[in-house]
């Protein structure tokens, strides 16, 4: 089975399915977890008294794992789902099995209001995790009224000088208590039956928001420097991939039987993509089980019929803690999980990297070579030096080079590590070889790059939307001498978020000239590079 999706309801299914000795894959575009791993804290979930939900989600990705489900971070590209054998094009090639679940989920909907998409990135930002930093000390409103919207405005305190609620609504559209923690605090004001018509600025983002008062008409314009606009307006299903091969409701929601199945055989859902009243984590495993037990009886259909009994790989056994060592002391940066993985991917790796470390006299610089002599005492695939402190250059940085000392274009500034952790480890595969797979067609495009082209991407260690975007350029880099891609860490290069405004990650910077937000697939990104070389 190749489930799509890694967020609750697809680790459930391959949960599932793992431990009923059948092979599934998961592919997941970004990362791991799904949505959830946004959210701070997980309280209702039943038998997790608290926990983030990035440690709710890892915790399922790894009991899946244990018993032997697989996992691929690339992007489902099409589907071919006639027949007994489903074929699923990927960027790293196409997979085939019996039955596809789609977990693809659901993304943040945008509102419509004037200026909404021409301050993306600049003052409008649908993240509070990702980009709610940028606003500290700043006037921020938040649009919509439901779960999100309460819970990410307490969270939007940290940072916020004061927070505006604005609900199209009588009131809020949420739980209570939750709706509660929100009117309560001192520094949140609500205001109800409020339509935002426009938001408008300069150079610098957002110094003004409009609103009118649906019931009396009455309109407020607000006005100051550096505002935020937050959208928390509901979620738009990830269906792409379905639309006018699976039945769909007028939202655009995956409209499934009481057993998760769609239209189409050999075809589930689960999730947030599905047709459904409650969306929250618990309803999502809760899809999840239930699609993986029906189609574990497809399966078993399937193989009688066709013959094929694919091999599936051993479960994995819960190994003694390993410590690298470096000068003598032991360090444990990478669990057995992570080194396992990290194992897997340096075996693949047809050629040596040098790992070139630009330091200062920052805890960061200290931070960033311990990591990455770490990953060096795991293979002899690495090794890392240290440059002179005369070479010029924005420290902390660590460069991939060939082991000859060339260049492959590639340079993380900061330390990669929370979301950008598996992004930086694909660099690398990529700079060594033979690399993610790609379609005839986009390799063609890289490989036609014929101009300098010189990428700055900013990020948070925080952002989920970020890796897809790194990877995407790093791949594009590897590909192409004319390329390259430096990865910033904005928390340790603010000089950088001023010079470019950045309201809101990720953020792409093509020859220090052109500015583009929010994250991008490597043919969105081949695109913006030659609309580039062609201006």
């Amino acid at each position: 089975m190749v489930v799509i999706g890694g967020g609750p309801a697809g680790l459930t299914a391959a949960l599932y399915l793992a431990r009923a000795r059948y092979r599934v894959l998961v592919v997941e575009k970004e990362h791991f977890g799904g949505q959830i791993t946004i959210t701070s804290e997980v309280v209702n979930f039943p038998g997790v008294l608290s926990a983030s939900g990035s440690e709710l989600t890892e915790t399922m990705r790894r009991q899946a794992e244990n018993f032997g489900a697989e996992f691929l971070l690339a992007e489902v590209e099409g589907l071919d789902l006639e027949g007994d054998v489903k074929a699923v094009r990927t960027s790293r090639g196409t997979l085939h099995c019996f039955g596809v679940l789609l977990a693809t989920g659901a993304h943040p909907r945008s509102v419509g209001f004037d200026g909404e998409e021409e301050f993306k990135g600049r003052g409008v930002a649908y993240c509070a995790t990702c980009d709610g930093e940028f606003f500290t000390d700043k006037e921020v409103f938040v649009v919509g009224g439901g779960f999100a919207a309460a819970e990410e405005s307490v969270f939007l305190t940290k940072y916020a000088s004061h927070v505006t609620i604005l609900i199209r609504r009588d009131d809020f559209s949420c739980a209570k208590s939750t709706a509660d923690a929100a009117r309560s605090h001192e520094k949140i004001t609500v205001v109800t039956n409020a339509l935002v018509e426009s938001v408008s600025g300069g150079d610098n983002g957002l110094n003004a928001i409009r609103y009118r008062d649906r019931k009396t008409g009455d309109v407020t314009e607000h006005r100051g420097e550096g505002l935020g606009v937050f959208v928390f307006a509901g979620y738009e299903p990830a269906t792409d991939l379905v639309r006018g091969v699976a039945e769909l409701d007028g939202q655009g929601y995956v409209i499934t039987d009481r057993q998760q199945k769609t239209n189409v055989d050999g075809l589930y859902a689960a999730g947030d993509v599905c047709v459904k009243n409650l969306r929250q984590v618990v309803t999502a495993v809760g899809d999840g089980a239930t699609a993986a037990t029906e189609l574990e009886k497809y399966a078993a259909v399937m193989q009688k019929k066709t013959g094929l009994y694919p091999t599936r790989p051993s479960a994995k056994s819960s190994a003694p803690k390993a410590a690298a060592k470096t000068g003598g002391e032991e360090h444990t940066l990478f669990t057995d999980e992570m080194r396992a993985q990290l194992e897997t991917v340096f075996s693949r790796m047809a050629k040596p990297l040098l790992l070139r470390l630009y330091l200062d006299d920052r805890p960061v610089s200290q931070e960033l070579r311990q990591y990455m002599t770490a990953l060096a005492d795991m293979t002899d695939k690495l090794s890392v030096e240290v440059a002179s402190t005369d070479e010029e250059m924005e420290r902390p940085c660590v460069r991939i080079l060939g082991e000859d000392g060339t260049e492959t274009g590639l340079a993380f500034h900061g330390v990669p590590g929370g979301h950008e952790f598996t992004s930086f480890v694909l660099g690398m595969y990529n700079a060594a070889g033979p690399g993610q797979s790609l379609e005839p067609e986009v390799e063609q495009a890289i490989a036609a790059i014929d101009t300098p082209v010189h990428m700055q991407l900013l990020v948070s260690l925080s952002c989920t939307m970020c890796p897809e975007l790194v990877t995407a350029a790093q791949r594009i880099a590897a590909g192409n001498k004319n390329v390259t891609a430096e990865v910033y860490d904005l928390n340790h290069f603010p000089a950088l978020k001023e010079q470019y405004k950045v309201m809101s990650v990720p953020c792409m910077v093509i020859n220090e000239d052109q500015v583009s937000f929010g994250k991008k697939s490597i043919r969105q990104l081949l695109a913006l590079i030659s609309n580039d070389t062609k201006q």
